[in-house]
């Protein structure tokens, strides 16, 4: 077994280093299962079986075929905490195109030589000169590296104390919790006859009562009353069909 000719090796001499390579070899396939998990997150599929090969070579270093324990068990782990950690840590919070992310590595490292050898933060055109590109494509780079890093809804925009970007969203209508219950008095409303449906508008919003209803619609209060009552009887009932 490769794993106990590993054990039988000095650390960095060229036995221990072809033995090892074998075993990253033949465990690559491991890898490739664990990094198919995250292929709903975008990034490039050689990159994330990249960053799990990390944490296939630390689980070779580590494992002990003492404990009985199958490799594969032992590993799988270690190489998907590798790639989560590299989710987490990493990985844009919005995807770009790679050309964009493969550019924006050459925009970074020209800033940082612009800054130390003018002393000052480098214009869009400084650096589209000393990469060779148009102040256009710095600008989209420029743009994209925004992507490494979301802010928190919650976090601070001037300073400690100072409301969150959470609390400039707006406020909590306190008539949305009613919609639901308008859209469905609408609806059963229309199912009444005319002048039932004109009566409730009169009561309910317009606010009149049913001796000025009467007046308005020349009968009497008592008849007001028996139709209010039947208009009711018919939205309980058209509502506990519609239900």
């Amino acid at each position: 077994m490769l794993f106990d000719e590993l054990s039988k090796l000095e650390p960095g001499s060229p036995e221990h280093a072809r033995v090892r390579a074998a075993l990253i070899e033949i465990n690559l396939p491991l890898v490739r299962y664990a990094a198919a998990r995250f292929r709903s997150r975008n990034e490039p599929m050689e990159d994330v079986v990249q960053v799990g090969t990390i944490g296939l070579i630390n689980a070779i270093d580590r494992f002990d075929p003492e404990r009985g324990v199958q490799f594969p068990t032992f590993a799988m782990p270690t190489v998907v905490g590798e790639i989560k950690r590299y989710f987490r840590d990493n990985v844009r919070t919005v995807h770009v195109p790679r050309r964009l992310h493969e550019l924006w590595v050459q925009v970074s490292g020209a800033i940082e030589d612009l800054t130390v050898l003018h002393g000052r933060s480098p214009t869009t055109a400084e650096i589209a000169e000393r990469l060779g590109l148009s102040e256009e494509e710095v600008l989209a780079c420029l743009e994209a590296g925004r992507a490494y890093h979301a802010t928190s809804l919650e976090a601070a925009q001037e300073g400690d104390g100072a409301p969150g970007l959470l609390d400039r969203l707006g406020y909590e209508d306190p008539e949305l919790a009613g919609v639901e219950h308008r859209e469905l008095v609408r609806h059963l409303l229309v199912q009444l006859p005319e002048r039932e449906r004109r009566i409730l508008l009169l009561r309910y919003f317009g606010n009149l009562t049913q001796s000025q209803i009467s007046a308005e619609l020349g009968v009497s209060q008592m008849h007001v009353s028996r139709l209010l009552s039947r208009s009711f009887a018919r939205l309980r009932s058209a509502n506990q069909l519609e239900a």
